[in-house]
């Protein structure tokens, strides 16, 4: 499944995150004169590759629809440490409040898509593609996966209802690989079927069986590139476990297919981001 985040779901998101900071009012902000307005710009203290921009733009329509912003990059950009990425212009009361829900969705996605875009450069040289996972955090599932989209990776599925993923668990329920599969192609004809091993028995299992998609989890580099050879290109193949910037390049140079990093979405570094403000009365 294609993932698809429309207007109205980014706005439920500004809306819940400025509840949670907002609440019954900034009082802070009520110290400032109601009249005073202010030019304001976000300052990206570090290299990043930039995401967020319709969150950004979602808060602050949602706290006052009298700001005005203008960027300077686009999601998907690199940005250059100290770079200016956008400036803001209105009430300075409004741009206080909005100030911090708005960062924490740039400085979070930006994150995301930033190490992100980390893997991807380093196995650049091979035709293998960095997955997301669903190890993502609580209420920005969506949004962190469009940023994972940002920093050159492939999403994988969003949820629990766009693939079967046969994992050890249920293959233990269901009896086998093998009736798993077959469960899975007479309930959702419909569903790619993924099945996940954890030793060449079960990948030759699930090769019979004619999974989709076969993972190899935890599997030793020697044992990657067994699976590579039996396999001989007839299904894609997705490394999982132990991955991390360290061992990516020379699992993606066994010759799978796809290499999933649950740490891109889970292991989040917010980017360092700031708001400096230009008072004008």
């Amino acid at each position: 499944m294609l993932l698809s985040i429309s207007p109205e779901q980014i706005a439920a998101s500004a809306a819940n995150a400025l509840a949670e900071d907002v609440g019954t009012g900034d009082v802070t902000a009520s110290l400032i004169a109601a009249e005073t307005q202010a030019h304001a710009y976000v300052l990206c203290r570090e290299a990043a590759v930039l995401c967020g921009v319709a969150w950004f733009n979602a808060v602050c329509q949602q706290v006052d629809g009298r700001i005005s912003v203008k960027w300077h990059f686009k999601d998907g950009d690199a940005i250059a440490a100290n770079a200016v990425i956008c400036e803001l212009q209105g009430s300075a009361r409004s741009l206080l409040t909005a100030e911090r829900s708005a960062l924490n969705f740039v400085q979070t996605l930006s994150g995301t898509a930033s190490s992100t875009r980390r893997y991807v450069d380093l196995i650049a040289h091979t035709p293998c593609k960095i997955l997301d996972t669903r190890k993502t955090l609580p209420g920005l599932r969506l949004a962190q996966k469009y940023a994972v989209l940002c920093g050159g990776g492939v999403n994988h599925r969003i949820g629990l209802y766009d693939r079967v993923l046969i994992k050890e668990n249920h293959i233990v329920s269901a009896g086998s690989i093998t009736a798993a599969v077959q469960q899975a192609r007479s309930l959702y004809p419909h569903l790619l079927v993924e099945v996940e091993t954890e030793n060449l028995d079960e990948f030759a299992e699930a090769s019979a069986a004619r999974a989709d998609i076969i993972m190899l989890d935890d599997y030793s580099l020697d044992l990657m590139r067994q699976a590579v050879q039996l396999n001989q290109g007839k299904i894609p193949l997705e490394a999982s476990g132990g991955v991390n910037l360290t061992t990516v390049k020379a699992i993606a140079e066994t010759g799978v297919n796809f290499i999933s990093v649950g740490q891109i979405t889970k292991h989040v570094q917010a980017i360092d981001l700031s708001m400096r403000f230009d008072f004008k009365s």
